[in-house]
């Protein structure tokens, strides 16, 4: 197995939504001027790994939390959940955002 191989079935192609979803989130992390312990201390968490692990993609922000997330980073709620929809869930943001009817 080549290391392209192995590093994406490890979930780091760096075109695998979760990736393109860290990587957005750690640019807006950085652009309200927060280290990843400080997020974890303004969403309450103990630890910054949660932070680093969806930041590389390995995980997601629980949609139930989202809007704790937009607002520590200083953005709209509803603005955050569409780019990490799109991100995450694809054709979901398709049928509710790019149908046309909207």
């Amino acid at each position: 197995m080549s290391s392209t191989q192995r590093a994406t079935s490890r979930g780091r192609d760096t075109g695998s939504p979760k990736k393109k979803a860290g990587s957005w989130l750690r640019e807006q992390r950085q652009k309200a001027g927060l280290s990843q312990m400080d997020l974890a201390n303004k969403l309450g968490f103990k630890y910054y790994t949660f932070i680093s692990q969806i930041e590389n993609g390995f995980g997601r922000v629980p949609s139930q939390s989202m809007g704790d997330w937009a607002r520590a980073l200083g953005l709209r709620p509803s603005q955050f959940a569409r780019v990490l929809l799109g991100h995450y869930d694809p054709a979901l943001f398709h049928v509710l955002f790019k149908d046309g009817k909207e």
